[in-house]
């Protein structure tokens, strides 16, 4: 059975081998793990993967094969997970009873109320209106619907939650994707700008040649300065939550941008800039670096490129305490006006279609911040974003 699945690999464009092939047989054979879904996956990544900017490819091929465990009797386990049967509580709700819940208080009466249920509370519920629990009205929670609440747990539905409360792992964007929109990087080269600078270290070839016959055979050899790319772009990328339904373009344009700039440096942020910054997903947690320290680092002469749909709750933003996943000193808009102030030539690109920018109110807040230089991820937009980076 295992054949099938060494194929889907190689076709996902996992570089795995015949060779580990066979040593993920030996292992199997040699019963090195038994009986356990986590060890299998652990022992099959780890002979099967060469390099660990394929686990993402991995999983998505994992997932999809295996798609059934099976119980040391041989039969399939069809049992339905308690959260699968908890998440079944959600209410379908008239909008006249949404229209009820949105007249709920803002984010210090939000906060205050859930301190009160955290002191107040002693046991699990669902369903309801008032307790932390899953299902229901309550403002707290998951799997249910509130537009102004706290997830706490669980997965998001609605996307309309305040703050969330859980550990989150995100995945890096996958660099070496093949481009399927290949005008991305013509759009990109836009913002090249080339120019004879630095040491004489490149061979003129014409010139050479040139001078060589006048000179009556003799050889007479010219340099000229190396022909380089003066742009040096720092892209700031949006990873986890809503922007797991860009993934593809985001791909995409990162892959472009990798090939296209020189002088390239990236990192990752969630939904909004606060006072750390990232550059690999897996590590974020523990290997995180300061945004004054990048404000610092690198010149004014730095484009920099947001990357982002901006969908959140506007808390997120414009309040101290906003972001969903730690309590930040300052809000968002007091770092994003410190990284104006630091790079004269900033943008923000926007996956989300254009045509929702105005029904969202934290798009409409994130463009003002940036004095309207927000751009849709479509070709006519990354050139519209590209001649302003020019300017």
């Amino acid at each position: 059975m295992f054949v099938d699945f060494f194929y889907m690999l190689r076709e996902a464009k996992v570089p795995t081998s015949l060779r580990e092939y066979l040593q993920f047989l030996e292992a199997m054979d040699r019963k090195v793990v038994y009986a356990n879904v986590d060890d299998f996956y652990y022992l099959s990544r780890a002979c099967l993967v060469k390099d660990e900017k394929y686990f993402d490819k991995f999983d998505r091929v994992f997932g999809a094969f295996f798609k059934g465990v099976t119980r040391d009797d041989g039969e399939i386990d069809v049992s339905i997970p308690e959260e699968w049967l908890l998440a079944q509580a959600e209410k379908l709700l008239t909008e006249e009873e949404k229209a009820m819940i949105e007249e709920m208080g803002g984010w210090e009466e939000l906060m205050e109320t859930l301190k009160k249920r955290l002191e107040e509370q002693t046991e699990a519920h669902h369903g309801g209106s008032k307790w932390i629990g899953t299902g229901g009205t309550s403002p707290f929670g998951h799997s249910g619907y509130n537009p102004k609440g706290v997830r706490i747990g669980g997965k998001g539905g609605n996307r309309r939650a305040v703050k969330v409360w859980e550990k989150r792992e995100y995945k890096n964007y996958d660099d070496t994707i093949e481009l399927g929109i290949r005008n991305i990087k013509v759009a990109l080269r836009r913002l090249r700008k080339f120019a004879r600078d630095g040491a004489e270290e490149e061979l003129d070839l014409q010139d050479t040649i040139r001078s060589t016959a006048k000179n009556a055979g003799y050889l007479d050899i010219k340099m000229v300065p190396e022909r380089r790319n003066k742009v040096k772009v720092l892209l700031f990328l949006d990873a986890g939550g809503s922007m797991d339904d860009h993934v593809k373009v985001c791909e995409e344009l990162f892959s472009a941008s990798r090939m296209e700039f020189k002088h390239l440096e990236y990192f990752y942020f969630h939904n909004f800039i606060y006072e750390h910054v990232w550059r690999d997903n897996r590590r974020r947690h523990t290997e995180k670096m300061p945004m004054f320290d990048v404000l610092h680092k690198y010149g004014p002469d730095y484009k920099v490129i947001f990357v982002g749909d901006s969908t959140m709750s506007p808390y997120e933003i414009t309040h101290p305490g906003g972001s969903i996943e730690h309590w930040n000193e300052e809000s968002g808009a007091a770092w994003m006006e410190r990284v104006i102030e630091t790079w004269e030539k900033v943008v923000w690109i926007n996956p989300e279609p254009e045509v929702r920018w105005e029904r969202t109110p934290s798009i409409r807040v994130t463009r003002d911040l940036m004095d309207k230089r927000m751009y849709p991820l479509t070709l006519h937009g990354l050139e519209d974003a590209m001649a302003e980076l020019s300017r």
